[in-house]
């Protein structure tokens, strides 16, 4: 029979050996438990910890500005929530809690709080928040930050034409605007070349990536911070008031937690902001572009991304097609890496050779432009007094011999080529059938179903198996 002894021993055991931090206080605020990953976050000694009152190890904590003091008087959990003070050699510490109640026989004994260390990270969004501040001015006015504009996109491809066309009409507009479109397709250099050629071009555009930090720390960055808000907080402008009469760009928003993605959409409904702490509604005038690089409906049907607030951004809609969807532009592109990199490198380099071309051609990319790009720089760099680039200038892993990695239409079709799997052979055909029939649907995905027989469900997952964008009307 296992013992309360034994059974406590083993708890022991697992919180000391787990990499969050756990710290528990009785119902006086004197700390009962306290683990090894806690004092090393915090860097602290468990003894200085250990039965001594939470508010005497740490100062510049009090009733209000503690989590853990917090839900001991309130009994409601809080989650997630980011929390910065100074442990007892006045070291800043940032952490994001969850902190509940605890009982026992439904008496109130303490509260438990489970943390992850962002030191680093705060520090992180403090540099960014600063440098940012920082370069808006001069990249206004001295043109030290690179600008793209619409004569960066290059191509030849119908849909592709078709993207630019809407983001030069998407110029001449107030409203929001939503970009699809896969990982390298190039959906900032659309961004900032809707910004560039519209009456804001004079005034900020900031590029923000919702993927890059914490929810409670992007919140700081979008909105700013009120003194006192938290322990460490200061007066300090978001990204929304920076951006006054520009553009905000938030890259990924998918990656952006529903609560949040709750108060953007608030405030573009509303027009204005509030900062953390403050009690203050601060007008704002920024146009927003945001972008995903996942389909905005799929990811409406996994509740990932909040129909409201899609619906509020998609007032135009611009879909980027991927670089496989446009063959014809891949050598066009290559060519301009490639003088792009003749000037910054001042060589004299001519071409592909046809070995590459072909192999270029049946890629599939999935990287992108991006990765075209990369690849073409890297080839750059080693080859010398050769005038063509040829396959051993490129890594192996991406002109492998591999078909897998590669796309023959000829072949697929072809009877001759025993050694192409069936699946492959249909999953071609199927692409091929489905792309065509959105094209002479005009991107319509109901009438697109309909004419397929299949479910409209059924399409989208289709289309985001098949990585084939679109632009519903």
């Amino acid at each position: 029979m296992i013992t309360k002894r034994t059974l406590m021993v083993v708890l022991q055991k697992i919180l000391h050996s787990i990499d969050e931090g756990i710290h528990v206080i009785n119902n006086e605020g004197i700390t009962i438990l306290y683990n090894e990953a806690m004092a090393e976050l915090e860097g602290m000694r468990m003894e200085e910890v250990m039965g001594k009152s939470l508010l005497d190890v740490f100062p510049s904590l009090n009733h209000e500005t503690s989590t853990l003091l917090q839900v001991l008087k309130t009994e409601e959990p809080i989650y997630n929530q980011g929390q910065t003070y100074l442990n007892n050699q006045k070291k800043q510490i940032s952490t994001i809690n969850t902190t509940i109640p605890l009982y026992y026989e439904n008496q109130k004994i303490g509260t438990l709080e489970i943390a992850k260390n962002i030191t680093k990270i705060k520090g992180l969004s403090d540099e960014i928040m600063r440098l940012q501040a920082k370069l808006i001015k001069p990249s206004i006015s001295e043109g030290k930050i690179k600008k793209y504009t619409f004569d960066d996109l290059v191509g030849q491809n119908a849909s592709f034409k078709r993207a630019i066309h809407l983001a030069r009409r998407a110029s001449s507009s107030n409203s929001s605007v939503l970009i699809y479109g896969e990982t390298g397709t190039g959906k900032e250099l659309f961004a900032q070349s809707i910004h560039y050629f519209s009456y804001r071009s004079k005034k900020p555009f900031i590029a923000q990536n919702c993927a890059a930090l914490p929810e409670n720390l992007l919140e700081g960055i979008l909105f700013g911070t009120m003194k006192g808000a938290f322990t460490g907080a200061i007066d300090r402008p978001g990204i929304f008031e920076q951006a006054s009469g520009g553009t905000i760009l938030l890259d990924e928003i998918n990656s952006m937690g529903l609560q949040l993605q709750a108060k953007l959409l608030r405030v573009l409904q509303e027009g204005y902001i509030r900062r953390i702490g403050g009690l203050k509604d601060i007008p704002i005038d920024v146009r927003i572009i945001a972008t995903t690089n996942e389909l905005p409906l799929v990811l409406m049907e996994e509740g990932i991304l909040r129909k409201d607030l899609y619906y509020r951004l998609k007032v135009m809609s611009i879909n980027i097609p991927s670089l496989r969807e446009r063959r014809e532009d891949i050598l066009l592109l290559a060519n301009y890496f490639i003088d792009k990199y003749n000037h910054r490198f001042q060589k004299q380099v001519r071409g592909l050779s046809e070995e590459v071309e072909r192999d270029f051609l049946h890629y599939k990319w999935p990287g992108n432009i991006r990765e075209l790009q990369n690849l073409i720089e890297g080839a750059m760099n080693l080859i010398q007094d050769e005038d063509i680039l040829k396959k051993e200038f490129f890594s192996e892993y991406t002109l492998s011999s591999k078909k897998r990695d590669y796309i023959y239409p000829e072949e697929l079709f072809s009877s001759l080529q025993e050694d192409i799997p069936l699946p492959q052979r249909i999953n071609f055909i199927e692409e091929q059938y489905i792309r065509k029939t959105i094209a002479s649907c005009d991107g319509n995905i109901t009438r697109t179903a309909d004419k397929l027989g299949i479910k409209r469900q059924t399409l989208q997952h289709k289309l985001k198996k098949l990585n084939i964008s679109y632009t519903e009307n």
